[in-house]
């Protein structure tokens, strides 16, 4: 079973891409960006705002897929400076409580110049 979700309640995909696909008993979301989902505009002009926006993204993502955020298996952390990496931690460590396992990388630039975009494999409920 493959299935392409959609929800209004996280941005539209600003390219080629679905929000998530649900593949099986598994949803894998597209990276999000702090982008408000009723105006496509970035978020915030700071690390703290920018991953609140993001979580709240992927939230809403993994629920129209019929999952979690405590059913996360592995996120993919992108930032694009690590020196944000302790406060991007606190807002994170609030929506995955479950401490799934994870990877963080600091990258040269990421859409739309923000700071941080985030991917999550869960598992559907």
């Amino acid at each position: 079973m493959r299935k392409t979700v959609q929800t209004q309640n996280a941005p539209a995909a600003i390219g080629p891409y679905s929000q998530a696909i649900v593949c099986g008993n598994m949803v894998f979301t597209s990276g999000q960006i702090p982008l408000d989902p009723a105006t496509g505009t970035v978020v915030g002009d700071n690390i703290r705002d920018q991953a609140e926006q993001v979580m709240k993204n992927l939230k809403a993502v993994l629920e129209a897929a019929g999952s979690s955020c405590a059913s996360a298996v592995k996120t993919t952390c992108f930032l694009a400076d690590m020196a944000d990496f302790a406060v991007f931690n606190e807002v994170y460590a609030a929506y995955f409580t479950s401490n799934p396992a994870r990877s963080c990388v600091a990258v040269k630039a990421l859409p739309k110049g923000v700071l941080v975009e985030v991917e999550v494999v869960a598992a559907v409920e």
